[in-house]
C-alpha cells in the first residue's frame, strides 16, 4: 500500500500477486473487457483475470463545472472512487451482504482531474430484485413479505450506522435466488445484496434529508410493482423496529416527506416516459 496526498493505492488477495510490480493505474486504464456503463467521468468494465470474473469502475475525473454545480445544489459531488471503497468496507464490517472489495488507487490532488478506480469481484447468479418482482407479480404473501423484511432490514442497518446510499432503488438490490429456493425449503434465510454504492456518503448519523431520500427511493421504485398499503406498513414497522401505532404517531411528519418525494419522482418518471427517456430507475 502506497499513499500520501496525491495517491493512494491498496491490492488485496490474488491482485497483490498478479499485479504485483506493475503500474496499477495504467494497468487499469487498459484492462481488456466487457464496456457494460459509460457516463461522463466514469466507465464500468467486467473483465477476466486467471479464470474470475471482476468490476472495475474507473473514474476520469468531472471537471469543475460539475463540481460547482453540485455545490450550487448544495450536493457534494463524487470526485472518486473513495466514497465506494470506504463504504463497501463499512458494510462488509457490518455484515450487509454487497459488493467484495479487492483493488482501490486514487491519484491526483486536484479534485476535477483526479484519476481513481476500485475493483470488486462479480456477484455471480444474481438477479435485480425489481425484475424478480416484475416477472413474479402473484407471489405467495409469506415469499413477498420475505422479500420486503429484507430491504426494510438492510435499509434499517445502513441508516442506524450513518451511511445513506442516494440511490436506493429496488433495482440496487440483487437477489440470491438460490438462498430463495433454499428458504422456500426452510433452510437458511434469503440474501440480498445492496450495490451501486458510489455515490453512498458515510456520516456518525444520517441527516433526515438524506433519509427521505433513500426511503422515498424503495418506495418510488416499487410503485408499479403492486405494491400495497399493507406492505407499505408491514416495511415501516421492520424499518423503524416498533410497533406501526408508535411509527405512525411518531413519525408523521418523516413518512409525509417521504411519500411527497416519492410521488414527485414518480411523476417525474411518468413525464419522462411519455418522452420516450429515460427515468429514474
Amino acid at each position: 500500500m502506497q499513499s500520501d496526498f496525491q495517491q493512494r493505492l491498496i491490492l488485496r488477495d490474488e491482485l497483490q500477486t498478479l499485479w504485483q510490480g506493475q503500474d496499477i493505474f495504467a494497468l487499469v486504464q487498459q484492462l481488456d473487457g466487457d464496456l457494460v456503463r459509460d457516463v461522463p467521468g466514469r466507465q464500468t468494465l467486467r473483465f477476466t483475470l486467471n479464470g474470475k470474473a471482476y468490476y472495475c469502475k474507473r473514474h476520469t475525473g468531472v471537471g469543475w463545472g460539475e463540481i460547482l454545480k453540485n455545490l450550487l445544489s448544495l450536493r457534494l459531488p463524487v470526485i472518486s472512487a473513495r466514497s465506494e471503497w470506504l463504504a463497501l468496507n463499512r458494510l462488509a464490517e457490518l455484515q450487509v451482504p454487497s459488493l467484495e472489495p479487492v483493488a482501490y488507487g486514487e491519484r491526483g490532488s486536484n479534485p476535477a482531474t483526479r484519476i481513481s478506480f476500485i475493483v470488486t469481484r462479480e456477484l455471480a447468479g444474481k438477479v435485480q430484485l425489481d425484475d424478480y418482482l416484475r416477472a413474479h407479480p402473484r407471489l405467495a404473501p409469506k415469499e413477498r413479505r420475505c422479500l420486503l423484511d429484507a430491504v426494510a432490514h438492510i435499509a434499517r442497518q445502513i441508516h442506524r450506522n450513518g451511511i445513506n446510499h442516494r440511490d436506493l432503488y429496488l433495482c440496487h438490490f440483487l437477489l440470491d435466488t438460490d438462498s430463495l429456493a433454499s428458504w422456500r425449503t426452510g433452510a437458511g434465510q434469503v440474501q440480498l445484496f445492496l450495490v451501486d454504492l458510489h455515490r453512498a456518503q458515510l456520516r456518525a448519523r444520517v441527516p433526515r434529508r438524506w433519509q427521505v431520500k433513500d426511503l422515498a427511493s424503495i418506495y418510488f421504485s416499487a410503485m408499479d410493482l403492486g405494491v400495497t398499503q399493507r406492505d407499505i406498513w408491514r416495511f415501516l414497522q421492520v424499518y423503524f423496529d416498533q410497533p406501526l401505532a408508535v411509527v405512525v404517531h411518531q413519525q408523521r411528519d418523516l413518512l409525509a416527506a417521504v411519500a411527497r418525494r416519492a410521488d414527485k419522482l414518480y411523476r417525474r418518471e411518468q413525464r419522462l416516459r411519455a418522452r420516450g427517456q429515460r427515468g429514474q430507475v
